[in-house]
């Protein structure tokens, strides 16, 4: 699929994933399918290997503007079992401090890396800075806007446990107003058909310009629907993804105070949902999900997060060496077949 039209500097604009991934627009189901299924093989050759050297030579600029623990050590630990390097980068100890553009920081740390991964606090952040940068950037989340690598390594957790995309109801509960997780996740749900359910209470609800951006991208998709009650909908969900409120996008220590316990999954919420379903969240957690719940075979959280390193493997290989990651593809295949 194409690239947004994010015009990279100094070279013409590309399609597929050769100048990074900076929104989940950019995805076709057909696209997330060949990476989970290259996702796969980096799994299998961490669990046997520990390392390729696939990204040899290579270095990743990790720059990170708002604090971050899974995303941030994932794509370090990534560009490294590919057998490249990282230069790590902290908005504390940069030169923002010193009122330095974002801009300019990335038109500087370009010059000493080869692909650039970014977390900044405002939205359309990564889109800036794909402007101003000649080499792929990543979105690592970006404000409340969106966090496509995350919506990734869920979707690749839902194929790894449920086997299929294809049928699921998929349930997202809590802050789904300022959760950008859920924000990229809705609209890859849509394009694998996916029946979604929304609940929230009224003030942390979807927006609906989510919503119709997914609809669009999907080709009119519309099977969601809206709740404030987790049991009106819990007996039919495959999927319960769960999000933490998120203290720091609310204007007042009151409001949140007013939502922050409104939704709690314990052990005994679960008596009520399917044998065969799974309960995600992108972490961290406050209280949402009781510690009750962590030895419930239907907890995959803490699998999801180790999925998210091999996902975030098989987007770097496939943006900053897609030829020898195709040849690495075809091997695979070939040697399968003998």
């Amino acid at each position: 699929p194409p690239m947004a039209q994010v015009g990279k500097r100094g070279r013409p604009q590309s399609e597929g994933l050769a100048a990074g991934l900076i929104s989940v627009s950019q995805l076709d189901a057909a696209r997330i399918e060949e990476l989970c299924t290259l996702a796969d093989e980096f799994k299998v050759i961490v669990k046997k290997d520990g390392i390729c050297d696939l990204l040899k030579g290579r270095i990743l600029a990790n720059i990170f503007f708002e604090p971050s623990t899974r995303t941030m050590c994932s794509f370090h630990s990534a560009m490294l079992r590919l057998g490249g390097q990282v230069t790590p980068v902290l908005e504390s100890t940069s030169s923002a401090q010193k009122g330095e553009t974002l801009s300019d920081t990335i038109r500087c740390l370009e010059c000493y890396a080869d692909v650039i991964v970014l977390r900044h606090p405002l939205k359309g952040s990564a889109e800036m800075a794909s402007r101003a940068a000649s080499k792929p950037v990543i979105n690592a989340g970006d404000g409340t806007g969106e966090h496509p690598t995350q919506a990734l390594l869920d979707i690749y957790t839902m194929r790894s446990e449920l086997g299929s995309l294809r049928g699921l109801t998929v349930t997202a509960l809590g802050d789904l107003k300022n959760g950008r997780t859920v924000h990229s996740l809705v609209q890859l749900c849509a394009l694998f058909g996916m029946t979604v359910r929304l609940v929230a209470p009224a003030t942390l609800q979807m927006p609906q310009h989510v919503l119709d951006a997914a609809t669009a991208a999907a080709g009119g998709w519309a099977d969601y629907s809206m709740h404030e009650t987790l049991e009106d909908v819990l007996p039919e969900t495959d999927v319960l993804y769960v999000t933490r409120v998120q203290k720091e996008r609310f204007e007042s220590v009151e409001a949140y105070e007013a939502v922050k316990d409104v939704y709690i999954v314990n052990k005994q919420t679960l008596t009520k949902a399917k044998e065969r379903m799974i309960v995600m969240h992108p972490l961290p957690r406050v209280n949402e999900i009781a510690v009750d719940v962590d030895d419930d075979p239907r907890a995959v959280y803490f699998r999801q997060m180790e999925n998210g390193m091999y996902m975030r493997m098989a987007l770097l290989a496939a943006v900053v060496e897609p030829e020898k990651t195709n040849k690495m593809l075809d091997r695979q295949a070939r040697s399968r077949k003998r």
